[in-house]
């Protein structure tokens, strides 16, 4: 039987709603929740989950690097017992910079091995490195394909460059794939790839804890944003709902949801149906709004957590982002069709 949604986490969700940061909490024995905060970001903070081992801990997640993040994660592992020294590993669920900031700084700290998906590893040198330029360039080809207009373009093309000061980039130590069970002594953890929110996500699930640490894959309250970036390939939509599917499945064998962001959760396979049935629907709008539009004009005239000219930069830049995942699948199952450069969009 399905087990119904419900908030575990009280103290997390109290502490969001009162727009402060929760506290260090014990989430079971051998496993701790730090919250560490992210600069100047409406997610406020990212969940780094500490996982005790017989000769220190591993982390799941790292956080932005900045001295308020590293102070937080820090003074998080002395609450818990332990000091940064103590680590061992750091399992790092997708390289956006508030999940692998940091990580590179705690290596540098403790000599803990840093994991990382193949397919997000092999996009580090562009994201981060010299292929910034080069990747810059591809993202402005890519907006002018969805008529993003002249006088944004540049604003929205460059809208993630800020992001880098808050990464010490490192390349991983060891690519994790789908299915791999982690090095961990006292833990039974195995990593489920589940692609969409990045080529590379990953959660990690214990059967025998009966925990999934799920990332931005499924949130308690909002959907992480699935977008086309110019480093994606294929349908990310796609694969992100065939993602939450497999994550589904594993509601009988996880009593709660552990999340990089909110709160603690139970009910896996009840949230994933609320997070397929809000894509359906944003799907049926995205169609029935096509009518011979480009990306950006039917990007501004759908409807969004604020009005759209409250919505600039990189918000701005991730909408078209999540307007094109929602049209390539659409075109993947024959609802909609494009033509022309720029695109322009219609039903099938």
């Amino acid at each position: 039987m399905t087990q119904p949604f419900r908030v575990t986490g009280l103290l997390q969700q109290q502490a969001w709603a009162d727009r402060v940061l929760p506290p260090v909490e014990k989430v079971q024995d051998g496993l701790w929740s730090i919250p560490v905060p992210i600069p100047n970001n409406p997610l406020r903070y990212v969940l780094v989950y500490v996982l005790e081992l017989d000769d220190g801990v591993a982390l799941v997640d790292a956080g932005w690097d900045t001295e308020e993040a590293w102070t937080a994660l820090t003074e998080g592992l002395a609450a818990a017992g332990g000091s940064v020294s103590d680590v061992r590993a750091v399992l790092v669920t997708h390289i956006h910079p508030d999940h692998y900031g940091l990580a590179g700084k705690v290596r540098e700290a403790s000599g803990a091995w840093v994991g990382l998906h193949p397919d997000d590893a092999a996009l580090l040198p562009a994201r981060y490195g010299a292929g910034v330029p080069d990747l810059l360039r591809e993202m402005h080809d890519l907006l002018r394909t969805c008529a993003v207009p002249e006088q944004e373009l540049g604003v929205l093309a460059d809208a993630s460059l800020p992001l880098i000061d808050y990464v010490r980039q490192v390349l991983p130590d060891r690519m994790i794939e789908d299915g791999d069970r982690l090095p961990l002594p006292g833990w039974d953890l195995r990593a489920v790839h589940t692609p969409g929110h990045s080529p590379g996500h990953l959660c990690f699930h214990d059967p025998g804890r009966r925990v999934l640490l799920s990332g931005d894959h499924v949130l308690p309250r909002i959907t992480p944003n699935v977008g086309v970036h110019a480093q994606s390939a294929g349908n990310p939509l796609a694969e992100f709902v065939e993602s939450l599917a497999r994550v589904g499945a594993l509601d009988p064998h996880v009593d709660e949801v552990l999340p990089a962001h909110e709160y603690r959760f139970a009910g896996i396979a009840a949230r994933v149906e609320q997070l397929l049935g809000h894509h359906e629907h944003r799907l049926d709008e995205v169609r029935a709004a096509a009518l011979g539009r480009t990306t950006w004009e039917l990007t501004a005239a759908l409807s969004w957590s604020r009005p759209w000219d409250q919505v600039s930069g990189f918000m701005r830049r991730a909408a078209v982002a999540e307007t094109l995942a929602h049209l390539l699948l659409l075109e993947s199952r024959g609802s909609v069709r494009r033509s022309g450069t720029p695109w322009r969009w219609a039903a099938a």
